[in-house]
């Protein structure tokens, strides 16, 4: 089960969500997921499905499927969990003695709320370490949003030719931008910091700027 979505964007201003949602693409670093641990304390791999006959075998991480059927792995406690490689301190045990064995865990009552949260808490703590923009450049981007999302309904073909002259300021100022980061050598931890996301992600948003 995917996190991000929901808990990411309750602290942005209305009209920024869709900003945040791009910096998310950068390369999707901050995914959150409910993870699990066995009862050995080791962190398990994907469940595979046996379909039968056919070129692939579906799989999967997603909490649930770790319910103890048909040879799979058994789930012993809940986590939060992130692509990032955070793993949530806090563990909530599965109570197996409450919940059903021969039937899917997610249709059982499993309150992930304790998860939840924790990944939230991770996200907050990445977010306070990006780049905080100027109040003003905020508010710029804000209205810009809105000014597009009302022209893509209104006047789309107004708001293509807005969209058209916006790719080209953002290649050439990305390019600029860019450029000066790496001409002062600046480590790409600190970008990688600084936009939110991981370093190979910073490492590939700065070259597509640079091979612009």
């Amino acid at each position: 089960m995917g996190l991000a979505g929901g808990a990411a964007n309750q602290t942005l201003p209305e009209g920024l969500v869709a900003v945040d949602r791009v910096l998310k693409a950068l390369g999707a670093a901050h995914e959150g997921s409910v993870g699990v641990l066995l009862a050995d304390g080791s962190e398990p791999g994907p469940v595979y499905f046996d379909v039968g006959s056919g070129p692939t075998m579906p799989s999967s991480t997603a909490w649930h499927a770790y319910d103890g059927r048909y040879g799979r792995p058994r789930a012993a406690v809940l986590r939060g969990s992130c692509s990032c490689g955070w793993r949530g301190v806090a563990e909530y045990p599965l109570d197996w003695t409450a919940l059903p064995k021969d039937a899917p865990l997610y249709e059982a009552d499993v309150d992930l709320s304790g998860p939840v949260a924790d990944y939230g808490a991770h996200l907050s703590v990445i977010r306070d370490g990006t780049v905080q923009l100027p109040e003003r450049l905020t508010g710029l981007l804000t209205e810009l949003v809105r000014q597009l999302n009302g022209l893509a309904v209104e006047e789309p073909l107004v708001a293509l030719k807005a969209l058209a002259d916006l790719q080209h300021v953002i290649a050439q100022t990305g390019h600029e931008a860019a450029y000066e980061l790496v001409a002062e050598d600046v480590p790409i931890k600190e970008v990688a910091i600084a936009l939110g996301t991981s370093e190979a992600a910073a490492r590939n948003y700065l070259r597509s700027y640079l091979q612009s």
